[in-house]
């Protein structure tokens, strides 16, 4: 038991995280009236207990995100482009640890990620060109010492100061009941499985998210599918992914293990001691252990204002207005031109262990897409930024059913799922 309380130190934006990641919507159908009552505390609380899942399947994806209509030459095969609108078919097998692999599916292409343990590939097969990543001695040394260690603290904590996981669906619900109403829907069929279904519903008006439906399987607690609604739109969901067919059995190796398509260029990075070493150090104010609260700990006690980060805990550049889901985040000095010429050499110090560091926008757009000589597309940065945004006095304007942006002449960036007035009055445009 002492190993498996232990994991309830994670704290919760990691888990949050974590479900995003396998939140693959709606595609839902006959309520599933069989499975036993809940509650959201009791929902989440299986859910933070739930083990790893091996797991195989198919997700579409589809969103109605508002945006303008790209032309057909910035589109096609399968190119993450594809995702700002439309639907889109997604392959995923997991053995539930440290292998996994993800296809994106074009009518007449593929892109792949594989994972497995410390190295991973991406394959593009309009390019048929491989990149792999992997550590050189010094840095797989780092993280073998940093897992040990890691092992060493978690051994060391005592399990009864560790929340459980009751205690920490909890304490989950009460921060979000500060700034959302969280309920049951009714149980719903995703893929051929009952599964629960949790509403998320912002109790704001300051803001785009009308509200988020995640169905998680009755039996795993594997998130099925997801569904985000926009308070423009409520006829549809602005975004939604959901297998449509899925198995929790283990995938079979030739499904996880790579292996180099014939005649495929292989571009080989690896990741050094020194690169580690740079990417992983913490950020000034944040040393130390991450805190575990205490069971009885009440957070309706706490001013909404105090969870406002702190200026040690952001990136130079970067402050927070807002709270919630009015939240706001403003970046200074940002150099747009540069980063859509694909000059990005200024801004890959910061991300010393990043494969494609210092890899101008093109080159990694056609890792997805394919260079026109290979019969692929090649994609003009500045004229997709020009497609995707409107014109305003001091900026441009990014304009979604679920997020707005706003790039200002002066190299400010403001971010949020706001309407576009509380963007412009954040920077003193309106």
């Amino acid at each position: 038991m002492k190993n498996k309380r232990l994991r309830w130190a994670v704290p919760a934006a990691t888990a949050v995280a974590v479900g995003t990641a396998f939140a693959i919507p709606a595609l839902a159908t006959a309520s599933a009236d069989e499975l036993p009552e809940t509650t959201p505390a009791d929902l989440l609380a299986a859910v933070a207990q739930a083990e790893p899942t091996a797991m195989s399947g198919t997700a579409v994806y589809t969103a109605r995100l508002g945006l303008p209509e790209l032309p057909a030459e910035m589109t096609g095969g399968a190119d993450p482009l594809n995702l700002l609108s439309g639907s889109s078919t997604i392959r995923v097998w997991t053995d539930g640890a440290e292998r996994s692999r993800v296809s994106l599916l074009g009518t007449t292409s593929e892109y792949s990620a594989v994972v497995d343990g410390p190295e991973a590939w991406t394959y593009s097969s309009a390019k048929n060109a491989v990149v792999h990543v992997s550590l050189d001695d010094a840095a797989t040394a780092q993280l073998d010492a940093a897992k040990a260690d890691a092992q060493a603290r978690a051994d060391a904590v005592d399990p009864a100061s560790i929340p459980t996981p009751e205690a920490l669906a909890e304490q989950v619900l009460a921060f979000a009941s500060m700034t959302s109403e969280v309920t049951l829907d009714d149980n719903v069929v995703v893929a051929g499985r009952d599964a629960y279904q949790l509403e998320i519903t912002p109790l704001t008006d300051d803001t785009l998210v009308d509200r988020i439906v995640v169905a998680f399987d009755g039996e795993t607690y594997v998130p099925l599918s997801y569904q985000a609604w926009s308070s423009m739109d409520t006829s549809a969901p602005a975004l939604e992914v959901a297998f449509t067919d899925v198995s929790m059995d283990a995938p079979s190796d030739a499904a996880l293990a790579f292996s180099t398509p014939d005649g495929a260029t292989v571009e080989e990075k690896v990741v050094t001691g020194e690169d580690l070493a740079a990417a992983t150090a913490p950020a000034e104010g944040t040393e130390g252990d991450v805190p575990v609260l205490p069971e009885d700990f009440d957070p309706s006690t706490l001013d909404p204002s105090a969870l406002t980060p702190g200026a040690g805990f952001l990136p130079e550049g970067t402050s927070i207005s807002g709270f919630g889901w009015a939240t706001v985040v403003e970046q200074s000095g940002v150099d747009v031109a540069g980063l859509l010429s694909g000059d990005v050499d200024a801004d890959a110090a910061d991300l010393p262990a990043s494969p494609w560091a210092g890899r101008p926008a093109e080159d990694l757009a056609e890792e997805f897409r394919g260079s026109a000589a290979d019969g692929g597309f090649s994609l003009d940065a500045t004229a997709l930024y020009d497609q995707l945004t409107t014109p305003v006095e001091g900026g441009r304007l990014f304009t979604s059913a679920l997020l707005s942006a706003l790039v200002t002449d002066d190299g400010r960036v403001f971010v949020g799922s706001v309407p576009t007035d509380t963007l412009l009055a954040a920077a003193g445009l309106a």
